[in-house]
C-alpha cells in the first residue's frame, strides 16, 4: 500500500476525493493526499476529511514508509470509505509563500555571499534561516532585504522537477544546508527551481511565481555562534 502525494506535483490542490486504505487508532492512511505531512522545516497541513455528512478534523500527519497517516478527531472513517479531503487553504498558502520567501533568501545569500544554511524553520508568514556568516551588521541585513524584495518583484517562475539520485549527486549545490539531510534511501530527488535565482533539493510546497510571496521584511537578526547568524523573516498578511 502507498499514498500518492498530490502535493509534490500540484501545491494548489485544495480539495480531493480518495479512499481510506488503513486505520490505526486515530490515524487514517489514504490512497492519495494533498495534505503535506511536514518536513524540511515546513509544518504539516491542517484541514478535514468528509464523507456522508460526517467530518473529521485533521490535526496531525506523519509518514511511515510509503504511507501518509492523517490523525483525525472522533471515530475515524472505515477502511474502503470514499472521503473528501479539504485543506485549511489560508494556512497552506501562507506556508507556501513563506517557504518560497526562504528559498529566495537562501538563493540571494548563496549567490552573493557564498554562505550555506545551518538551520531553519517556518510558521505561516514568518520564518528564519541560520547561515555561516562570521559577521552580520545592520547595513548588510538592509542590503539583503533590498535584494530579496527585488527578486520577489522580478516575478521569477517557480518550477518543480525530479532527478534520479545518481544525477542529483553530481550537483552538490542542490544541497544548501551544511549537512546533507537527504536520506540514503531516496532514489529520486525532488528539485525546486526559482528560475534565474535558485535551484535546491526540496520536498515542500511553494507558490508558482515569486510575486505571490509579497513584501518580505527581515524582522530580526542575531548571532547564534561565531560563524552562525540568524535572519528572521516576516511576510505581509
Amino acid at each position: 500500500m502507498q499514498t500518492e502525494p498530490y502535493f509534490q506535483k500540484d501545491a494548489y490542490r485544495k480539495v480531493f476525493e480518495v479512499t481510506v486504505l488503513a486505520v490505526e487508532g486515530q490515524d487514517v492512511a489514504l490512497d492519495a493526499t494533498a495534505f503535506y505531512p511536514g518536513g524540511g522545516g515546513q509544518p504539516h497541513d491542517l484541514g478535514r476529511l468528509e464523507a456522508g455528512g460526517a467530518h473529521w478534523p485533521v490535526v496531525a500527519l506523519h509518514r511511515q514508509d510509503d504511507l501518509i497517516w492523517h490523525t483525525v478527531e472522533g471515530a475515524p472513517p472505515q477502511v474502503g470509505t470514499r472521503v473528501r479531503g479539504v485543506l485549511d487553504w489560508e494556512r497552506r498558502y501562507a506556508l507556501m509563500r513563506t517557504h518560497t520567501a526562504l528559498h529566495i533568501l537562501c538563493g540571494v545569500v548563496w549567490r552573493d555571499y557564498g554562505a550555506k544554511v545551518t538551520g531553519g524553520n517556518m510558521q505561516p508568514l514568518q520564518g528564519r534561516l541560520d547561515f555561516e556568516f562570521e559577521n552580520l551588521q545592520r547595513e548588510l541585513v538592509d542590503e539583503i532585504e533590498t535584494k530579496i524584495n527585488a527578486e520577489v518583484a522580478a516575478a521569477h517562475p517557480v518550477r518543480v522537477d525530479f532527478l534520479p539520485r545518481a544525477e542529483a549527486d553530481l550537483h552538490p549545490d542542490l544541497i544548501r544546508t551544511k549537512i546533507n539531510l537527504l536520506p540514503p534511501g531516496i532514489t529520486v530527488v525532488r528539485i525546486v527551481e526559482i528560475v534565474g535565482l535558485d535551484v535546491q533539493a526540496d520536498g515542500g510546497t511553494h507558490v508558482a511565481n515569486t510575486q505571490e510571496v509579497g513584501s518580505i521584511r527581515i524582522s530580526d537578526y542575531k548571532s547564534k555562534g561565531r560563524i552562525n547568524k540568524r535572519l528572521e523573516l516576516t511576510l505581509e498578511a
